[in-house]
């Protein structure tokens, strides 16, 4: 049975589950788990909704769904990031899909803008065209209005509402990737040969974005639990650990990859019984980053 696409749900564009008292310095975001996909959306794409779903990391608010027992809020986007992706600039836009002309401050030339990986999304993961025909920039100042800020102020407040109780923050943007590179992601080999990914991609935009204390500890508890860990290739940060990473003002960003291979079929997009297991690893995880000494992270 195909996976089920969820249409015109009117639940806003994020959740955000908090606990009943918030006690670890901590949050974490999931922004492209979401699988509310507007009726509109759907009807102009070209792509069966299979094929639509290839850029959604699956489950991951459901990886991380302990944090509220842990003392730690998430946050999780409901919109898909095929429709509005909140993990680039807000106007990273490619002017070839749209019918008219876009605005001077469009950032029409960024790396992921060429990949077709923008803020409004010209292909999914696997690189197969998204629409059938060109959109106007009136359509995508409506998304970034209606979902992409909305998740951005919602995800700026937890974040200060934490420095502001403990002295500093630890973000930690919660993502998952393909078990073999795509067409797009330049550790493939020409579409040839594709490398075969480690377990865990831990992302701190090359040490610019935390304490090294803290991608250390997540690197060490990770390898302790037996998953093959790299950093920063090939992902190093997406424009959320960019933009919150400041730990020079108590703000440490750290953006963490899962394999889907370890807890999903890729190709149905279903649940594998090792989800359990991966989501009682990562809120040891959580808990361990958690009991780090404050002076590692305070500015």
């Amino acid at each position: 049975m195909s996976p089920r696409i969820e249409c015109g749900k009117a639940q806003g564009p994020f959740e955000v589950r908090r606990p009943e008292r918030q006690s670890l310095p901590i949050v974490l975001a999931s922004p492209h788990s979401g699988r509310d996909y507007p009726e509109d959306f759907v009807a102009s794409s070209r792509l069966d909704p299979l094929t639509l779903r290839r850029s959604e990391d699956s489950f991951v608010d459901e990886i991380f769904g302990s944090a509220p027992a842990l003392g730690v809020p998430l946050i999780s986007a409901r919109f898909p990031r095929a429709y509005v992706d909140p993990n680039r600039e807000p106007f990273e836009l490619d002017p070839a899909m749209f019918a008219d002309v876009l605005p001077d401050y469009a950032n029409v030339r960024s790396p992921r803008v060429a990949a077709g990986l923008g803020t409004i999304a010209r292909v999914v993961a696997n690189g197969a065209d998204i629409y059938r025909d060109k959109l106007t920039f009136a359509e995508a100042l409506k998304r970034i209005r209606g979902f992409y800020w909305p998740y951005h102020r919602a995800l700026k407040d937890l974040i200060e509402q934490t420095r502001d109780r403990f002295g500093y923050c630890v973000l930690i943007d919660c993502h998952s990737m393909p078990s073999i590179g795509g067409p797009a992601d330049y550790d493939s080999a020409g579409g040839r040969q594709r490398v075969n990914r480690v377990d865990v991609v831990l992302g701190d935009c090359h040490g610019t974005a935390c304490a090294t204390e803290l991608i250390d500890t997540a690197s060490a508890t990770l390898a302790r639990q037996g998953y093959r860990v790299t950093r920063n290739s090939p992902y190093s940060g997406g424009f959320v650990t960019r933009h919150y990473g400041r730990p020079s003002e108590g703000l440490h960003a750290l953006q963490i990859e899962l394999n889907r291979m370890l807890y999903m079929d890729e190709k149905r997009i279903t649940r594998k019984p090792e989800i359990e297991a991966l989501r009682d690893r990562m809120s040891e995880l959580v808990a361990t980053i958690g009991g780090l000494a404050p002076r590692h992270l305070l500015p």
